[in-house]
């Protein structure tokens, strides 16, 4: 292990953005974390993943953990299911491919998120239907503080949409190392009524679709609405959806009689917050090197030199105009350091 002192971040956050670490370390197994937790232990630390869900604003004045383990394995299986473990540092989208390569069903329609296996639990990541709960069965985190490790089932995650205990109540007390999750080896949930996806798959003749038919209608389009963070700065959905009560809702709704929405039970909706920031005006908008992309209002995007500082100030005046047009106060779903 080797620690760097004045490191850049740029090729460290999918924003592409120029920040640096006091120090930075990346570990590559368990037992190198809790080395440098044992021996940083007065240190402040900042725990760095694959860096796609968060926007630097400035550089991180602490030693920068950089989540680098990697491994995969089944653990357990029967006739119907098998329980697959990932290591934290596995990217998300090659761990997919890894399941659908060997018929696991349950991650399809999450195919091509971002960032690494780590940090699904953490934000309970989701696309076209699926979010991680749904497959999720436990995670293995060590404590920073006593760099004991303690599994965490599913229950205990306080799972909701894009959020978790540790984003909560154990924000900044736990690693995540691991993650377990059960999926199927039949008779598996294919899942296409989200979204685009029969769409993209009617337009194949696909009409008796598989896992692999499925994540591929879900790589098309994705790819075909937001931008690859190697090609140009993002983290994809910067916003997450509102949920709104019925009833404050019918009235917006009133006002807006084109306004889509989605039930989500039996007193709420989600509206789609890409629609909203659309209809103010904002989509494929430039402020200098920060902008909103062309194809997908909820993706903000650095167009090469854009400072933290400046995409945040375009996610605040988003905020702000669509709040003043709908009434609807959009939240960040990206961590702003």
């Amino acid at each position: 292990m080797e620690i760097q002192s004045n490191f850049s971040l740029k090729k460290h956050n999918t924003f592409g953005i120029e920040a640096k670490a006091k120090q930075f370390v990346a570990v590559h197994s368990v037992n190198e974390l809790k080395t440098i937790l044992e021996e940083y232990k007065s240190e402040k630390k900042f725990i760095l993943g694959g860096g796609s869900n968060m926007l630097l604003t400035k550089d991180i004045e602490a030693l920068v953990i950089h989540i680098d383990l990697k491994g995969k394995k089944i653990i357990k299986e029967d006739d119907d299911f098998v329980w697959v473990e990932s290591q934290a540092g596995e990217t998300w989208h090659e761990f997919v491919l890894w399941t659908i390569d060997n018929n696991f069903g349950g991650l399809e329609n999450m195919s091509l998120i971002p960032g690494n296996v780590g940090t699904t639990p953490v934000q309970n990541i989701g696309a076209y239907g699926t979010e991680i709960k749904d497959t999720f069965v436990s995670c293995e985190a060590m404590n920073i503080e006593t760099q004991k490790i303690k599994t965490f089932i599913n229950a205990e995650c306080n799972f909701g949409y894009r959020e978790s205990i540790f984003k909560n109540e154990a924000k900044d007390q736990y690693i995540i190392t691991s993650v377990v999750y059960k999926l199927t080896k039949r008779n598996h949930k294919i899942n296409i009524s989200y979204g685009d996806i029969s769409a993209e798959l009617a337009k194949n003749n696909i009409t008796n679709p598989t896992l692999k038919d499925v994540s591929n209608a879900v790589i098309s389009i994705r790819q075909s609405k937001l931008p690859d963070p190697k090609e140009l700065g993002n983290s994809g959905s910067f916003f997450k959806n509102p949920i709104l009560l019925k009833s404050n809702f019918e009235k917006i709704h009133q006002k807006f009689p084109e306004m889509k929405y989605y039930e989500v039970s039996e007193t709420e909706v989600k509206v789609p917050a890409g629609w909203l920031i659309e209809q103010a005006g904002f989509k494929g908008k430039r402020f200098g090197d920060a902008g909103v992309h062309k194809n997908q209002a909820l993706v903000l995007v650095n167009y090469g030199n854009a400072t933290g500082q400046e995409i945040l100030a375009v996610s605040r005046e988003v905020q702000k105009t669509v709040f003043e047009k709908f009434g609807i106060h959009i939240e960040a779903e990206v961590n702003v350091i």
